[in-house]
């Protein structure tokens, strides 16, 4: 049984860089963790920045701050190395909504489409794709393959309409949604732009098409990052995850950046899986070597193939 140290996040955070000096170890953190993680992090970015690192690093042990197809993807591009999540519930909705045999039928039903997946999605429905992709990528995939040839996308349906509005294409999709990207609420967007006029509207492609056709500006997570640095407005209302809004203040501190509401009084704009991980858990992970990403020879073979995919096209 592991114990819980009661240790305040002042000493943890000492304890932290000690244990990953110990282990030869990168701790990697996606932009929508806690901020006291970012801020402990070797690298914090998205999930095609966070790819390009774990299949880069020299560490000999990999710390995954993030959800569990992202420490998987880590594991594919890294299978003789040790891989850590903090909490293994660190999942994912939209993830969740593609299942493996689901997605094989799927697939079976259309065996002319090419499968271009979204990397939001577990390792056997990478295994099962053709090329994988992610938001900052996946315009510049799609856009290398021949028209004549039909796609599968999956599996974000607001992501693909997104993508077929701006590639053209008439791609099959698949019907998965993530469930903070789902929750903003529009009228109240609406409320929040009256009240502060000079502030640009910038969203994810994930999410739903009456809120992107209100954006100023679309893009991955590190685009919006980018683009706040790059533009002129003072002001953003932020319709992605809020952990996002902590890299923004450190990049460009003289900014405003509000946080897109959801549609409930709640903290829906906040990931439940992403916030699973606390500088606790992170500390422990790397005390006790565990939860281990563990992951078959033969899946991380067949996996690998469609990422390696994306890697060269991107």
């Amino acid at each position: 049984m592991v114990n819980y140290d009661t240790d305040t996040q002042t000493d943890l955070e000492p304890k932290i860089l000690e244990l990953k000096k110990e282990l030869n170890g990168v701790i990697l953190a996606h932009y929508y963790q806690e901020s006291e993680i970012q801020d402990l992090a070797d690298f914090v970015g998205d999930s095609l920045e966070l790819s390009r690192r774990a299949k880069n690093t020299s560490a000999e042990v990999i710390i995954f701050a993030g959800v569990q197809f992202m420490a998987e993807t880590a594991k594919i591009l890294n299978p003789k190395k040790l891989v850590l999540l903090p909490d293994l519930d660190a999942g994912c909705s939209l993830s969740d909504s593609c299942p493996a045999p689901l997605f094989k039928a799927f697939r079976e039903k259309h065996p002319d489409h090419i499968a271009i997946t979204y990397i939001n999605c577990s390792a056997e429905v990478k295994a099962l794709s053709d090329i994988i992709c992610t938001s900052s990528n996946a315009e510049k995939i799609i856009n290398q393959i021949p028209k004549e040839q039909p796609i599968l996308f999956s599996p974000d349906r607001n992501l693909g309409r997104y993508l077929i509005k701006k590639t053209g294409r008439d791609m099959l999709l698949w019907n998965g949604s993530c469930i903070v990207h789902e929750t903003f609420s529009e009228r109240k967007i609406i409320e929040l732009q009256i009240q502060y006029p000079d502030s640009k509207l910038i969203a994810h492609p994930e999410c739903e098409d009456q809120i992107l056709k209100r954006a100023d500006f679309i893009g991955s997570t590190s685009k919006l990052l980018n683009f706040v640095q790059e533009d002129s407005a003072l002001s953003y209302i932020v319709a992605t995850e809020s952990g996002i809004l902590h890299q923004m203040k450190r990049f460009v501190p003289d900014k405003t950046y509000i946080a897109a509401p959801p549609e409930k009084s709640c903290n829906c704009n906040e990931c439940p899986y992403m916030k699973l991980n606390t500088l606790e858990k992170l500390y422990l992970c790397m005390k006790n070597k565990e939860p281990e990403i563990k992951l078959e020879p033969d899946l991380i073979n067949r996996a690998l193939k469609p990422i390696e995919k994306m890697l060269s096209m991107s």
